[in-house]
């Protein structure tokens, strides 16, 4: 049986989730993940999976099935030695995400930004970020009632990771 844990100290210090084991698959050792990532094929080219725990695991591959992705870890080779996975969410280095285009961010990074309206006042924080096919809605809190904020152009003017902060102009309608 592999071992399933090292030490925090060699662990990458940003982790981000891709995917979520649901269940084992098989009897030969197979998870199944629901990706949380608009690039499930990235999964093809993954080498380590990091868990929150410390764990970290190699992989021996990955494909496609339905709407999920099936892995099969090194060393695990049967339906027992992955039942403890079940729920975990496999994460990577954030160094090896996806480059997005110029323009384009991950939800966690929008996630907690401060909110500001071009006049400088301060509207509160980012919350939570609803897809909804059309573009995305940031949901803004910190203020007398939560803001919806449409990702589009017209309203958010300015995104600056760094400074965490985002700088909107607020639609007539809203005042």
């Amino acid at each position: 049986m592999a071992k399933l844990s090292l030490s925090a100290v060699n662990m990458p210090e940003d982790l981000v989730a891709i995917g979520k084991i649901v269940a084992p698959h098989g009897v030969r050792g197979d998870v199944r993940i629901i990706p949380l990532t608009d690039f499930p094929e990235r999964f093809q080219q993954l080498k380590t999976a990091y868990f929150d725990d410390g764990t970290r695991l190699s992989v021996e591959s990955a494909r496609q099935h339905k709407q999920f992705i099936l892995l099969k870890f090194k060393g695990l080779q049967d339906r027992n030695a992955v039942e403890n996975l079940r729920g975990k969410l496999v994460k990577v280095p954030r160094k090896d995400l996806v480059p997005l285009p110029e323009g384009h961010y991950y939800i966690f990074e929008i996630i907690g930004l401060k909110v500001y309206d071009i006049d400088g006042a301060y509207l509160g924080k980012v919350t939570d970020v609803m897809q909804t096919g059309s573009n995305d809605v940031y949901v803004v809190e910190d203020c007398d009632r939560p803001l919806l904020i449409p990702a589009i152009k017209e309203v958010v003017k300015e995104i600056d990771l760094a400074q965490g902060r985002m700088v909107i102009k607020p639609q007539e309608e809203w005042e």
